[in-house]
């Protein structure tokens, strides 16, 4: 047998739509039959109490003492049901007076029930001793000066003959009504998903080559127009990742081409030339420079690799943001010395903020050596330390060129330089920045570029210590 999981879709759905209706229909097949049942009984119990009047009506005693029921004369001449009546009279106490040819000797009800008949009719619903079922109507009477207790009852073979009669037509219809409703559900369903057929086939179709193609949002409030919108929003998604990817490739590899093609440039040079030892070591130093420029290069590409790979997780932990900043103050002294750079640093020493120490060091470190690199000899840096709305905030301000208004947005994008040629002396890959911002955002903290009346102004903030606490009222 093929489970249903394994047929195609509108297959499935005719199917439960079959199923469904189907059981739909019988529940209403058999409501109808029970309210016709209820209707019927209703009206055979109806008719029975009347009788049961036009009965009492119709009994006496003989001269000899015997009961009698003189069936001449019907209340209902119309109705076929008088003649098929069951009587049958009894004493208080059982003895039968008198039971009339239709019940051939079989006993009606059987023994008499406490309160039977008193004080109104009896209906109950019984069967006689050869199986036939009956609808029983007892009342007592005074007959004569004598109580006696009356029974009439009719055959409900009739009323389960009608009873039949419909599930018997209803079932003998209920496969035609389910194999048009099949065929037309069937055909409703292949229009339903002619869109998602098509949406099928036009997503077959969109390689790495051509991820500009968008699916076709037919009815964009619909279930299908909304799944075409969310898979145009991940193709918008890969689209722009593959760009970025090229993008980071071929920049990349430029950047890798470059320090290669001057190692190679300035060793060719020496073997071409009969140099002095000192020569070669001049030549050797350069080689090695640009030696140090591509390890670094190749240092900072793994990095961002295994940060898009999620393989750094940060380890959060409380310190103090002044603290960090004096160490790469520390390390960054020589180069300050050298180009005779003010670096002023102050704070407060109070401020703690929670994130990843390393992390947060390397985003200071690269955004302070960029600082140091662009700011012109003899100019100032300066670095402060403050708390602002829940963020422990360091603020970066040089004396240097500064970035253009229309740079901003990109400064932190990977390998992108304002001044590529002022970039390569300095021996900048233009990643320090991107980096930077990988490091803050992946524990919850931001940097961004300032407006500066001179120079260029970063702001980097973490959480602060404070935003974690509760607050006392």
């Amino acid at each position: 047998m093929i489970e249903l999981r394994f047929l195609p879709l509108r297959a499935r759905l005719t199917l439960w739509y079959m199923l469904v209706l189907g059981a739909v229909v019988a529940l209403y097949i058999a409501g109808t039959a029970f309210v016709l049942y209820w209707q019927l009984s209703h009206q055979l119990s109806r008719f029975a109490i009347q009788d049961v009047e036009t009965v009492e009506g119709l009994l006496s005693f003989t001269p000899d003492g015997h009961l009698n029921l003189n069936e001449n004369y019907h209340n209902h001449p119309q109705s076929r049901l008088v003649l098929e009546r069951m009587v049958e009279v009894l004493s208080p106490s059982g003895t039968v007076l008198y039971r009339n040819e239709r019940l051939d000797g079989r006993a009606l009800g059987g023994a008499i029930l406490p309160k039977e008949g008193v004080n109104g009719y009896s209906e109950r619903s019984t069967l006689l001793s050869d199986g036939t079922r009956v609808l029983l109507v007892s009342r007592r009477h005074i007959l004569a000066g004598r109580p006696i207790i009356i029974r009439l009852a009719y055959n409900q073979k009739p009323i389960w003959s009608r009873i039949e009669e419909l599930l018997t037509a209803s079932f003998i219809a209920l496969p035609v009504v389910l194999a048009m409703a099949g065929f037309a559900g069937y055909h409703l369903a292949r229009r339903s998903l002619a869109p998602l057929e098509e949406i099928t086939s036009r997503a077959e179709q969109i390689t790495a080559d051509n991820l500009r193609q968008r699916l076709p949002v037919e009815n964009p409030r619909d279930e299908v127009g909304h799944l075409a919108r969310v898979f145009n929003s991940v193709l918008d998604r890969l689209e722009e990742s593959f760009e970025r990817l090229k993008r980071f490739t071929s920049d990349a590899s430029h950047e890798l081409r470059t320090p290669l093609s001057a190692i190679r440039s300035v060793g060719e040079v020496g073997l071409q030339k009969s140099e002095t030892p000192a020569e070669y070591q001049d030549t050797i130093g350069s080689m090695l420079e640009e030696v140090n420029r591509l390890t670094r290069l190749v240092e900072n590409l793994l990095e961002i690799s295994r940060a898009d790979a999620g393989q750094i997780r940060p380890g959060l932990t409380v310190f103090s943001p002044l603290d960090v900043v004096r160490e790469v103050g520390a390390v960054l002294d020589v180069l300050v010395e050298e180009k005779a750079l003010q670096l002023r640093l102050s704070g407060d020493a109070d401020v703690t903020v929670k994130g990843d120490r390393l992390l947060f060091r390397q985003a200071v470190m690269n955004v302070l050596h960029n600082a140091v690199k662009y700011t012109p000899a003899g100019g100032t840096i300066s670095v402060g330390v403050t708390e602002h709305l829940g963020f422990g905030v360091v603020h970066i301000a040089d004396t240097g060129p500064g970035i253009p208004r229309e740079h901003r947005g990109k400064v932190f994008d990977r390998f992108y330089r304002i001044d590529a040629a002022r970039a390569r002396d300095t021996g900048g890959a233009g990643l320090g920045l991107s980096i930077a911002k990988w490091a803050l955002q992946v524990q919850g903290g931001e940097i961004k570029v300032e407006d500066s009346v001179e120079g260029t102004a970063f702001r980097i903030q973490l959480p602060a210590v404070s935003a974690f606490q509760p607050k006392m009222t």
